[in-house]
């Protein structure tokens, strides 16, 4: 039975148009969204095993922003790097090159979670000169301290696991109904039971398309081998960081302190959400851009 999304109506008025380059030998798909002689054009850099479904609900909000949303490598329907590594540099020099492909190398770049630390190392090692950043739930304390650090290590050996085991096996781990569910549970922390449903099919539906066992495991290591914090001081312009009250990966402390390490950073931290902005609140997080980019009404108030 199909799952209702709360962003459809919205996502259904958008120009939507597909495309694929190739980039360090990754095939990668990307799509556009809304008009293409916009003012301001964001490039988004999702998460970890996400994919570019996962922003749509905030790009959903937006009437005269173009968006440029694509499957990283290794994720989605975009294949594997195969002339860099899948770590956070290999993820920037990506980064760097689909710009370039695209000539938008003045575009805003959207990072979330995973692609907020492939953003701010690509910005701090001069692989991008974006305008403006945003960092939406950035990383901003390692996964490898605090009282997180038991899990990520569990985690890590889970990967490691998944690797060793015959492919099939591999595959299965990877892919396990119940691993997909219990980390969507952990980061969902909306009441709205429908929300949640499509939360969790959101999940089921995109976090097993991946190209390899070997590109899921080289990332999740690069995930887990830096935060923002690492490259911060580097990042001069003019940064929006959107964070959350209840995000289980970076306490508001570690959020406040980032903000203090960035020269021209503002933070707005979102009550009663977790790592899960972009599904449970985008409407507060595009009024947040809105106003930080200086944009026109939002994709209902036209």
């Amino acid at each position: 039975m199909p799952v209702f999304s709360p962003y459809a109506a919205l996502l259904s008025t958008m120009p939507i148009r597909a495309g694929v380059v190739t980039i360090l030998g990754s095939e990668t798909h990307y799509w556009d969204y809304g008009p293409v002689d916009a003012a301001v054009t964001i490039v988004v850099a999702h998460g970890y095993r996400g994919e570019h479904h996962g922003l749509e609900p905030v790009i959903a909000q937006f009437a005269d922003v173009r968006f440029i949303g694509a499957d990283m490598p290794g994720f989605g329907e975009s294949g594997p790097l195969t002339e860099v590594p899948h770590s956070i540099e290999g993820y920037a020099k990506w980064l760097a090159g689909f710009l370039a492909e695209l000539k938008l190398e003045k575009a805003v770049i959207l990072g979330h979670s995973f692609g907020s630390i492939i953003s701010s190392y690509a910005i701090a090692n001069g692989l991008v000169d974006p305008p403006k950043l945003i960092l939406i739930n950035p990383i901003a304390a390692s996964a490898l301290e605090g009282p997180s650090a038991i899990l990520t290590r569990l985690t890590m050996a889970f990967y490691r696991v998944s690797l060793r085991v015959p492919e099939k096996a591999g595959y299965w781990l990877l892919g396990n109904w119940a691993i997909i569910r219990g980390m969507s549970v952990k980061l969902a922390v909306t009441k709205d039971k429908a929300l949640r449903r499509f939360i969790h099919d959101q999940h089921h539906t995109y976090f097993g398309r991946f190209a390899s066992r070997q590109s899921v495991v080289e990332s999740f290591d690069a995930s887990v081998s830096h935060t923002v914090r690492d490259f911060a001081a580097k990042i001069t312009m003019p940064t929006l960081l959107i964070g959350a009250e209840k995000d289980p990966i970076t306490a508001v402390k570690h959020l406040h302190a980032l903000e203090g390490m960035m020269p021209d950073a503002t933070l707005h931290v979102i009550p009663n959400v977790g790592h899960l902005i972009h599904y449970e609140v985008p409407r507060i997080a595009a009024n947040h851009i809105r106003e930080f980019l200086g944009t026109g009404p939002l994709a209902d108030e036209v």
